[in-house]
């Protein structure tokens, strides 16, 4: 299940060498002190808390309220556990741009060293991604995805869009052990600052839109094609238009031969095939009021805004007890961890403010 994502100012740059290299050797001594109270499978949980990750990058020492704290923060924690994985039984793979598509590769590395198998976890990683980028059609362009997990085969997603005209950045949360289905409904906590009208395909109102499109896309093309040619433009729905204009009939009759050659059972399996993206979703989805009239969902996943930290509660309350939990066991880890003293004590100072 995701478990929540953030909307934040999208800014340029990255952290200071010195800075980094500090917030690499303080994010190894947090999360090893989270194993040694908790286990390996409580840093996938804490990771997956928009909040406690949010918390934890003030605490690293970088600004809080703005995009570089997820590849930053993802990029000093990964770096922090290298040559430590077996220690710590914890595992990362991943990063920002080019080296987001390495994850599948270096995820199977790491399971060739513990003789498992990568390819439910090779799964979940492209699935989460796959859903973020096509599925729910936010306007976030995926360029961030980490992925962690453990020798057990838990896991957790932390991957990041941005959207060049708003200048802002969402982040995405996935863990594991709450996933019931990629498909439906997979966020239990949204934070954003913003809500608007969305194509999201993974909402339980489309689950009507995801079995039509999966039937639509192991037919041969020719019925979705014509029936996509009857009108110009079409309001779907929600009054979100999608123009006839803006689907090219010849790539898309090529990405609806190849799946009707591997005829998809259902919508996950659909997600999964090669060329198969947010166009040919929404083109799938256009075919499917069409033909059958079941209407897609506009619903964002938005849940309570991130930009007030939740503790004014506006628009909705922060839990009290989670967010005093967050608060202690950072300030524990950040005491107990093995770095200059002038470091702990501005952690802590940080984390202070961030309370």
């Amino acid at each position: 299940m995701r478990t929540g994502f953030a909307q934040l100012p999208l800014h340029g740059g990255q952290a200071p060498a010195w800075l980094f290299s500090r917030m690499v050797r303080l994010s190894r001594e947090v999360v090893g002190h989270v194993v040694a109270e908790y286990g390996a499978d409580e840093v996938l949980r804490r990771l997956s808390d928009p909040y406690w990750f949010q918390a934890f990058g003030c605490v690293l020492g970088f600004d809080w309220h703005s995009s570089g704290v997820t590849t930053t923060v993802t990029g000093a924690l990964k770096e922090g556990i290298r040559g430590h994985e077996r220690d710590f039984g914890f595992y990362a793979a991943g990063g920002k741009g080019a080296v987001s598509r390495r994850t599948p590769h270096e995820v199977t590395a790491a399971c060739e060293r513990l003789s498992s198998d990568p390819a439910p976890l090779v799964h979940a990683s492209r699935t989460a991604a796959k859903v973020d980028s096509a599925a729910v059609q936010d306007g976030y362009q995926l360029y961030h995805h980490a992925f962690f997990f453990t020798p057990a085969g838990g896991w957790c997603v932390v991957q990041q869009g941005m959207d060049g005209t708003s200048r802002t950045a969402r982040r995405y949360h996935w863990l594991s052990e709450s996933v019931a289905s990629f498909v439906n409904e997979p966020h239990a906590a949204v934070c954003c600052d913003s809500r608007g009208a969305v194509l999201n395909l993974v909402a339980s109102d489309s689950a009507s839109t995801r079995e039509a499109s999966a039937k639509l896309a192991a037919r041969a093309p020719d019925e979705t094609l014509s029936a996509l040619r009857t009108v110009p433009n079409l309001v779907l729905p929600a009054h979100h238009e999608v123009r006839g204009a803006d689907i090219d009939p010849r790539y898309l009759h090529r990405i609806l031969l190849r799946t009707y050659e591997q005829a998809p059972a259902d919508f996950e399996s659909l997600l999964g095939i090669e060329g198969v993206g947010a166009k040919t979703l929404r083109a799938l989805a256009l075919a499917a009021e069409l033909i059958y009239g079941v209407r897609a969902s506009t619903r964002d996943p938005a849940r309570f805004s991130f930009a007030h930290g939740g503790k004014d509660g506006h628009p909705y309350p922060v839990d009290r007890e989670t967010y005093d939990k967050t608060i202690e066991v950072l300030g524990t880890a950040v005491k107990r961890a093995r770095v200059d003293g002038s470091e702990q004590v501005k952690a802590l100072k940080r984390l202070a403010r961030f309370a």
